[in-house]
C-alpha cells in the first residue's frame, strides 16, 4: 500500500537522535520491510539520515525562520498541520498514520473525509507535558485539536494503558488499541560472544533527565566497591555535567557518550554487560521505554525500576531484576548478584531476547494495520 507518515511536531526531527525520532523511524522502516510504500510529511526533518532510510520520500513543511514568541509558534505550528492536511488530499495514500501532536487535527479529519483509514499514534499526554514542562498558550485549541483528531482517527494508537485512559478521558468516543512500542530484533541482536575477560560494563541508554535516575546508577556503582567496573552512559541532557561531576567524585570509572546516531546504539549495547532502566518515582507512568525493548533485543539482562509499564512488560527474575525506584541499595545488591553470576546474567539475557523477538516493529506495525482497517468499538480499548 502507499503509506503516508506524518509528523507535524516541531520537537522532533524526522532523522534526529532522540527516542521519538528512533520510533518514528522503526515504524516506518517497518512498513518498508512488509512492501509497503512510504512517503513522510514533517516540520523538521534533520540529518542524521540513516543509510536503509536514505530514499525515503520526505516533504517538508518548515516553520518561518526567526525567533518566534510561544505564541506565534503555536499558531504557525498549526498552520502547517493544514498544508499537511492539504498535501494529503492531493496525494491521496492508501493509508495514513500521523504522530499525535498539539496542533494537528486536520490531518486525521481530512483523511476521514476523503475514507483513507488512518492511525494517531499517541505516545504521551502532550498536553499536560507541554503545560507543565514548557509553555502552552492555546490551551483550549489544543485540547480541540485532540478530541477532534481522535474522534475522526478510525484508531488511536496508545502506547501504554495509561494513555488510552488520557486519551478517552478527553475523547470519550475514540477507538483505541493499547499497543506499546518496539524493537527492531534485526538491527539490534547480541554479540556472538560477551568475553569475560574484559572488566564488567553496566549500561544506560537514555536523555539524561532528573526521572531516568542515573545518579540512582552511579551511587549504587560506588556502594558496590568494585573498581575495576566500568559504566557506559549514552545519551545527553540537561543532567549530563552534573552527572559528570557526581562521577568524578565517586571515583567511577565512566564513559560519558553524548548523543549518538540511532545506529550507534546496537554496536553500543554489545559492549554492556548488564543493561539498567533506573527510573525513579518522578517518572510518569504512562511511559513505554525504547531503551527497556532495546536492552532485551541485545540480550542483555536488565535491571529496572519497578515502575510505569515496566512493571507489565517484565517479569522480576525472569526477563528482569527489579528495584523499588530510586533505591540505590536494592540497585546496588542485583548489579553485584549480576557482577558474580555469569549463568544469572545468561538466563535472564537470553529470556529478554526471546521477549524482545516477540515485541518487534514488524508485529506492532501489522496490528495497527490491521485494527486501522477493522477500527474497534468506539469508546472502548483493546
Amino acid at each position: 500500500m502507499r503509506i503516508a507518515y506524518v509528523c507535524a511536531d516541531p520537537g522532533i526531527a524526522l532523522f534526529g537522535t532522540k527516542g521519538a525520532s528512533v520510533h518514528v523511524q522503526e515504524v516506518i522502516r517497518a512498513l518498508r520491510r512488509a512492501g509497503h510504500q512510504v512517503n513522510a510529511l514533517c516540520l523538521r526533518r534533520g540529518d542524521a539520515v540513516p543509510a536503509d532510510l536514505a530514499d525515503l520520500p520526505v516533504e517538508v513543511f518548515p516553520l518561518p525562520p526567526g525567533a518566534q514568541t510561544p505564541r506565534e509558534r503555536e499558531e504557525a505550528v498549526w498552520r502547517a498541520g493544514r498544508r499537511m492536511a492539504e498535501a494529503i488530499a492531493v496525494q491521496r495514500p492508501e493509508r495514513v498514520i500521523e504522530r499525535y501532536s498539539l496542533f494537528s487535527a486536520d490531518v486525521m479529519l481530512t483523511a476521514s473525509e476523503l475514507g483513507i483509514p488512518c492511525a494517531l499514534e499517541v505516545n504521551a499526554p502532550l498536553l499536560e507535558e507541554q503545560r507543565k514542562y514548557r509553555s502552552l498558550i492555546y490551551y483550549d485549541r489544543a485540547l480541540a485539536t485532540l478530541q477532534a483528531a481522535a474522534r475522526a482517527a478510525s484508531v488511536v494508537v496508545a502506547v501504554s494503558s495509561a494513555v488510552a485512559d488520557w486519551v478517552l478521558h478527553h475523547a470519550p468516543a475514540a477507538r483505541v488499541l493499547i499497543l506499546p512500542n518496539g524493537v527492531n530484533t534485526e538491527r539490534i541482536v547480541p554479540p556472538p560472544r560477551r568475553d569475560a575477560a574484559n572488566p564488567l560494563t553496566i549500561g544506560f541508554v537514555g536523555t539524561l533527565k532528573p526521572w531516568h535516575g542515573v545518579e540512582v546508577l552511579l551511587q549504587a556503582a560506588a556502594q558496590a566497591g568494585r573498581p575495576a567496573w566500568r559504566l557506559c552512559i549514552v545519551g545527553d541532557g540537561p543532567q549530563a555535567e552534573s552527572l559528570r561531576s557526581l562521577a568524578a567524585r565517586l571515583a567511577l570509572q565512566v564513559e560519558f557518550t553524548g548523543a549518538v546516531t540511532p545506529e550507534s546504539v546496537p554496536a553500543l549495547l554489545q559492549r554492556m554487560d548488564i543493561a539498567v532502566a533506573p527510573y525513579t518515582a518522578e517518572a510518569e507512568p504512562y511511559f513505554s521505554p525504547l531503551k527497556v525493548f532495546e536492552y532485551a533485543a541485545a540480550g542483555l539482562p536488565i535491571v529496572a525500576g519497578a515502575h510505569g509499564q515496566l512493571t507489565d512488560i517484565l517479569l522480576h527474575g525472569e526477563t528482569a531484576l527489579m528495584f523499588t525506584p530510586g533505591d540505590s541499595q536494592a540497585l546496588t545488591r542485583h548489579l553485584l548478584a549480576l557482577a558474580d553470576d555469569p549463568a544469572l546474567r545468561e538466563r535472564l539475557g537470553q529470556a529478554a531476547r526471546r521477549w524482545a523477538l516477540g515485541q518487534s516493529w514488524q508485529r506492532v506495525t501489522a496490528r495497527m494495520l490491521q485494527a486501522m482497517a477493522a477500527g474497534v468499538t468506539p469508546g472502548g480499548r483493546r
